[in-house]
């Protein structure tokens, strides 16, 4: 006879206040379940260049550039 696994014989969830009917157990475990991560995939997402930290600093402008920024030609 072998010993159950004490991993899965330990309750994931656990109501500790009130009396929850099925719809909200239900509710609950879809969104514990959605926030695990089953495949965990989401990390391995290559970043886009939108957000690439480099692009949100602004170049510096030319010398005297501030001038010429709003100077009439």
């Amino acid at each position: 006879m072998t010993e159950p696994d004490p991993v899965v014989a330990r309750p994931v969830l656990r109501v500790v206040h009130g009396a929850p009917d099925a719809a909200e157990l239900a509710a609950l475990v879809a969104v514990v379940t959605a926030l695990a991560g089953a495949d965990g995939s989401g990390a391995d997402r290559p970043r886009s260049s939108w957000s690439a930290p480099h692009r949100m600093v602004r170049r510096p402008l030319p010398s005297g550039g501030w001038r010429a920024s709003s100077a009439p030609r």
